[in-house]
């Protein structure tokens, strides 16, 4: 017996009470030509399994800015790393979380708004569509990763 709000709630095993976890797939990219829409076909592909694994409600929208999010950060890893880098998805059917790890341990520079800026605009995309960017080094170098809501 559990309790729950004060009243005494039996509960069954079924077999099936095991937790789920989100849908998780990665990439390794070289930095050679056509990585990034690879990467993007990659996210593409990652968005319809979301939606037919987890039946994820995906709109042409979100799924355009999911898209976009992807190219950004991996063209900041291929522009700016020198080396190879990896592209991680991780979702279910409220978010996604994309994550680029890449060699260099420089942190992105974020630029205030600046429509007169010629470049850089990359995170300051980011940063407009998704619900939380962050930063953080790890033992090869950085990973840059952004959380995009599926929910609105």
């Amino acid at each position: 017996m559990t309790e729950h709000l004060g009243v005494a709630v039996a509960v069954i095993p079924s077999g099936f009470d095991v937790p789920v976890e989100p849908l998780r797939r990665a990439a390794h990219y070289t930095g050679e030509p056509g990585c990034i829409a690879d990467a993007r076909a990659f996210a593409k592909r990652f968005l319809e399994q979301l939606r037919t694994e987890w039946c994820a409600t995906v709109d042409s929208r979100t799924g355009g800015e999911l898209l976009l999010v992807v190219s950004e950060l991996v063209t900041n890893a291929d522009r700016h790393s020198g080396g190879p880098y990896i592209l991680e998805l991780e979702g279910t059917d409220s978010a996604v979380s994309v994550s680029v790890y890449d060699s260099s341990a420089a942190l992105p520079r974020f630029f205030p708004k600046d429509p007169e800026r010629i470049g850089h605009h990359g995170l300051e995309i980011v940063r407009a569509v998704a619900s939380e960017i962050s930063v953080d080094r790890v033992p090869v170098g950085k990973r840059v990763r952004a959380l995009i809501r599926l929910d609105g």
